[in-house]
């Protein structure tokens, strides 16, 4: 970022906006899947309709429905970390598809500075998510140039030692990013 960045991701007014979309669409979903489920039940049980057209939109619609409260929960655990840290870029940082410990085997990682040793390069995994296909089909091997072009830059958020939010130039594509600990909560209590 420029001398003149803010001080936390947050303060730059295209951050905040960036997450006023992604809650909103969080929102969105949190009211409109249950519906189309509920909608696509209803159809079923009506008499009219070929009841097995009604069964794959009712199956999906449910799994979102599901899927979506870890959406809105995710969105605030971005909000927190863009209120606490500034944005760092980083310019075609090494990345890969799974080979480095903690991922399986489709999980997309890019490697990141230690913030306490800054030559020691920490790998942050995108867990396999939703959102995270877009990351895989641009990062990793065998990758087309035009693709992988569009994050040549990276933005990220945070400390890459706990969590953090990674995003592409603008920000765009928020993702929350974390580390895995023995534990298994994904933000222990003494880090928090």
């Amino acid at each position: 970022m420029s001398p003149t960045s803010p001080p936390t991701a947050w303060d730059d007014p295209d951050s905040s906006r960036a997450w006023t979309t992604l809650i909103t669409w969080a929102v969105l979903g949190q009211i409109l899947w249950p519906l189309v489920c509920i909608g696509s039940l209803l159809l079923i049980l009506g008499p009219e309709w070929p009841v097995w057209l009604c069964f794959a939109p009712l199956l999906y619609s449910g799994y979102r429905s599901v899927l979506q409260h870890r959406y809105f929960t995710e969105a605030f655990q971005i909000r927190r970390i863009l209120k606490a840290y500034a944005w760092n870029v980083y310019k075609t940082p090494e990345s890969g598809i799974g080979s480095v410990p903690g991922a399986k085997s489709g999980d997309v990682w890019l490697k990141l500075p230690n913030p306490e040793q800054p030559g020691d390069l920490i790998p942050v995994i995108l867990h396999g998510h939703v959102r995270s296909p877009w990351w895989r089909r641009r990062l990793g091997p065998g990758v087309k140039p035009e693709k992988m072009a569009q994050v040549a830059e990276v933005w990220f958020a945070g400390d890459a030692r706990f969590a953090g939010v990674l995003a592409v130039p603008g920000p765009r594509r928020l993702f929350l990013v974390y580390q895995h600990t023995t534990k298994g909560a994904r933000f222990p209590a003494a880090e928090r």
